[in-house]
This record gives C-alpha cells, sequence and structure tokens, in this order.
C-alpha cells in the first residue's frame, strides 16, 4: 500500500512551466467600449500619471486605475476605466488622451466618476497582434490566441503551462 501512495504522489502532472505571454482578451461587442467599472487589482502596472489629487495608474492593456490621493495617508481607489489595448495616457486640462488599440480617444474627466468619451481618431497606431505577441525574442513560449474569446487587445507576461506556440521570428 505505501508503495502505491507514494507512485500517486509522485506520478502527478509533470507539466512545463515556463514565463511567457497570455493574450489580453477584449469581447468583440466591447473592444471599442470605454467605460468605468469599480475599482479593481492592478494585473499588470503600466505608467502612473498625477493630476490635481488623482494618481492614473496603467494596467497594460485593460486600463487606468484612479485614486484619489487628496489625502496620501488614506489614498482612495474610486474606478477603474476600461480601455482596452491601452499603453499610455496624457491628461491635459479635463481631457485624458489614451490608446484604445490602433485608435487615439479623448476622455472628458471633469467629472471623475462618469469619464465620458469625447472624440476618437481611427487607425492612429497598428492594430495589436491577433496571433502571437510583439518585440519578443524568437522562441519566446505564449499561450495560443483563441478567436472565440473575443478580440486579442494585446499581450501581457505570464507562467504558460505546456506551452503550445511559440514566437519563429
Amino acid at each position: 500500500m505505501p508503495i502505491v501512495v507514494f507512485l500517486l504522489f509522485f506520478s502527478g502532472s509533470t507539466n512545463n512551466t515556463v514565463e511567457g505571454f497570455k493574450p489580453v482578451y477584449a469581447p468583440n461587442a466591447e473592444a471599442k467600449l470605454i467605460k468605468a467599472t469599480d475599482p479593481k487589482d492592478v494585473q499588470t502596472q503600466g505608467k502612473i500619471y498625477l493630476k490635481d489629487q488623482y494618481i492614473f495608474i496603467g494596467d497594460v492593456n485593460l486600463g487606468v486605475h484612479v485614486i484619489d490621493n487628496s489625502d496620501p495617508r488614506n489614498p482612495v481607489k474610486l474606478l477603474f476605466i476600461q480601455i482596452y489595448g491601452n499603453h499610455d495616457i496624457a491628461i491635459k486640462g479635463n481631457v485624458m488622451y489614451a490608446d484604445n488599440m490602433e485608435d487615439l480617444v479623448a476622455i472628458d474627466i471633469s467629472d471623475i466618476l462618469n469619464p465620458t468619451e469625447v472624440n476618437r481618431i481611427e487607425d492612429v497606431y497598428n492594430p495589436p497582434n491577433q496571433h502571437y505577441p510583439d518585440n519578443v525574442p524568437y522562441g519566446t513560449a505564449f499561450e495560443c490566441a483563441d478567436p472565440e474569446k473575443g478580440f486579442v487587445s494585446g499581450w501581457i507576461p505570464a507562467l504558460i503551462t505546456d506551452p503550445d506556440c511559440l514566437t519563429t521570428y
């Protein structure tokens, strides 16, 4: 009996987990929808931007977290602005400019709890790669994209188990 338990314990999955990339999916109907949601945890931190009493923290390919820092000893998470494919923002006055995949969007943040898209310039940037992550070394592992899960708005670093896809460029 002890041998059976030993074999069961040590004969588990011998998966191959490696550092690589996984796609960030945006539901096809929401890929270019800018909207405020409840605060959430940061997945992959991007750049940080300060304006007035607010801290804006980019979450690569997902959007922007907004924190009220009027009391630096007690910052308050206010909301998350969903902007798929986002990598960077700039703010002038009450307008936040952000990339939304291949588009540049202008978002009115004068009512910080109700950010509103006010303008969009389409096709300013190259669209995100739908098949494999860009600008990574040859042979990098990544989770194969599944179009049924939605539009690939970008790629984030992740641990990949038994990768089926590798970059080949």
